[in-house]
C-alpha cells in the first residue's frame, strides 16, 4: 500500500502547481540566474583577436578544449569571462574534501555541524580564488604563445586576464550558491547544464552540416546518435534502480497503546555517488591538459609538450586510463563521505530497527558496507562505461566537436535531481494545505459546539 507522501506525489498536477507561490518564485529565480550566466558567456575578455582565437581553437575543439568549452556553454570557444567556469570551485570542494579525511582539524570540522561546515565552505571559496588565479594566468601565458592571437602583448594582458577570469568565476560560484539557496537545485550543477543544453543545438546542427558536406562520415554519426541514445535509457534506469534492504521494528506499547511492529525498507542506490565522480576526474585532468594543448597551439611547441600530448593527451590510451582511474577513485571515495554504515546501523538500532538475520550494531554496519561496496563496483563500473564508450567513438571517428558520455550523465542526473527537488516542494505545499484546513475544520466544529 502507498504511502500517504506517495499518494500526494501521484496526485501532483498542473493546478497544484498553480497554487505553489513559493516554488514559483524559486523557479524565476533560478531561470533569471541562468539567464544572467548565459549573457556572461557571450562577454568576451579584452585584449584577445577574436578571429585569430578561433582559428586556434579549430586545431583544439574536438580534444580537451571540446570538453571544456562544452561545459563552459561555449565560453571558452569565446574566450568570454565565465571561460574557466565553476571548475576551479570544483576542483577545490575536492581537494577539501580529501584533506578532511586526513587533517584532524579538518575532520573534526566537518563533525562540528552547521558551524564547521560553513568554516569548511569559506576555506573552499579561498581555494577557489587561489585555483582560479593560477589558472587564469597560464591561460594568459598560453594565449601569448600562439602567434596573433593577444593584440597587445605584455604584463597588462596577463593581468587584466587574471582579474577578469578569476573575477567571472568566484560571480559563478557566488550564483550557484544564491540557486541553491533561493533556487531549486543545486546550483554549480545546474550552471553545468545550462552551459551544456545550450550548447545542443549548435552541436546538432554543426554535425548535421558536416555529415550533408561529406566531412563526417554519416554512418558514424548515425553510430554515435544510436549510441547516445542507448547511453540515455541506461541510465535513466540506473539512476533510478535501488537495493532495498529490509528494515524491521519491534512491538512497542506507548501508554495503554499496543502499536505492532512495522516494516520498511533501507533503499541504497547502485550510484551512490551520482555524476560528482566524473565531473570531479575530469576537472582535474582539464588543467594540465589543457594547458599542454594552449602550449602546443604555437609553431614553435617545446619538445616536453609533444611528449606529454603522445601519452596524456586527449584521445589517447594514457587520458582515457587516468580518467577511468579518477572516474573510479571517486566513486569510491564520494560514497564514503555521503553514506557512513557505522552511523547509520547506530541509528537503526537507536530506533529499535533491525534487519532480519543480522545482529544491530557492528554486525549491520558490516552487513551495509558489504552490500554498498558490492553496488559501488558496480556503480564505478557503469559511469566508466558510459563516460568513455562515447568519448572512444568520438575520438576514433573524428568527430570535431565534444559531447560525451560525462555530459550526457550530467544532464541526466541534474534533472532527474531538480524534478524531484520541485515534487518535494508541490509535496510540501499539498502537505501544508491539508494542515491548514484540518485546523479550519477543528475550530469551526469548536464553534458549532458553543
Amino acid at each position: 500500500m502507498a504511502s500517504a507522501a506517495e499518494q500526494l506525489a501521484a496526485n501532483v498536477n498542473f493546478a497544484a502547481f498553480a497554487k505553489a507561490t513559493e516554488l514559483q518564485k524559486r523557479i524565476w529565480f533560478t531561470i533569471i540566474a541562468l539567464i544572467v550566466y548565459r549573457i556572461g558567456t557571450f562577454v568576451p575578455i579584452p585584449g584577445v583577436d577574436p578571429a585569430a582565437f578561433a582559428n586556434a581553437f579549430q586545431s583544439q575543439s574536438g580534444g580537451i578544449l571540446g570538453m571544456f568549452n562544452t561545459f563552459s556553454g561555449g565560453a571558452v570557444e569565446r574566450m568570454a569571462i565565465f571561460a574557466l567556469n565553476v571548475m576551479p570551485y570544483i576542483s577545490s570542494s575536492i581537494i577539501m574534501q580529501l584533506l578532511s579525511t586526513s587533517i584532524p582539524s579538518l575532520e573534526r570540522l566537518k563533525k562540528e555541524g552547521e558551524v564547521g561546515r560553513k568554516q569548511i565552505n569559506q576555506y573552499t571559496r579561498y581555494l577557489t580564488l587561489l585555483l582560479a588565479v593560477v589558472q587564469s594566468y597560464g591561460i594568459s601565458v598560453g594565449l601569448q604563445s600562439s602567434a596573433g592571437v593577444v593584440t597587445n602583448p605584455g604584463w597588462f594582458f596577463v593581468a587584466s586576464t587574471v582579474i577578469t577570469l578569476t573575477g567571472g568565476t568566484m560571480f559563478l560560484m557566488w550564483l550557484g550558491e544564491q540557486i541553491t539557496a533561493r533556487g531549486v537545485g543545486n546550483g554549480v550543477s545546474l550552471i553545468i547544464f545550462a552551459g551544456i543544453v545550450a550548447d545542443l543545438p549548435r552541436i546538432i546542427m554543426q554535425s548535421l552540416s558536416l555529415a550533408s558536406t561529406g566531412d563526417v562520415n554519416p554512418f558514424g554519426l548515425f553510430m554515435i546518435a544510436a549510441v547516445m541514445l542507448a547511453v540515455i535509457f541506461f541510465v535513466v534506469f540506473i539512476e533510478r534502480s535501488q537495493r532495498r534492504l529490509v528494515v524491521q521494528y519491534p512491538k512497542r506499547q506507548q501508554g495503554n497503546r499496543m502499536f505492532m511492529g512495522e516494516s520498511s525498507f533501507l533503499p541504497l542506490k547502485i550510484n551512490t555517488a551520482g555524476v560528482i565522480p566524473p565531473i570531479f576526474a575530469s576537472s582535474l585532468l582539464m588543467l594540465p591538459t589543457t594547458l599542454i594543448g594552449f602550449a602546443g597551439m604555437g609553431a614553435n611547441a617545446p619538445e616536453w609538450v609533444n611528449i606529454l600530448q603522445g601519452y596524456i593527451g586527449y584521445g589517447k590510451p594514457g587520458h582515457m586510463a587516468l580518467y577511468a582511474l579518477g572516474i573510479i577513485f571517486f566513486c569510491f571515495f564520494y560514497t564514503s563521505i555521503v553514506f557512513n554504515p557505522e552511523e547509520t546501523a547506530d541509528n537503526l538500532r537507536k530506533y529499535g530497527g533491525f534487519m532480519p538475520g543480522i545482529r544491530p550494531g557492528k554486525k549491520t554496519a558490516e552487513y551495509l558496507d558489504y552490500v554498498l561496496t558490492r553496488l559501488t563496483v558496480i556503480g564505478a563500473a557503469y559511469i566508466t562505461a558510459v563516460c568513455l564508450l562515447p568519448e572512444m567513438l568520438i575520438t576514433y571517428y573524428a568527430v570535431p566537436f565534444y559531447l560525451g558520455g560525462t555530459s550526457i550523465l550530467i544532464v541526466i542526473s541534474v534533472t532527474l535531481d531538480t524534478v524531484a527537488q520541485i515534487q518535494s516542494h508541490l509535496v510540501a505545499h499539498q502537505y501544508e494545505g491539508l494542515i491548514k484546513r484540518s485546523k479550519l475544520r477543528g475550530s469551526g466544529a469548536g464553534i458549532v459546539k458553543k
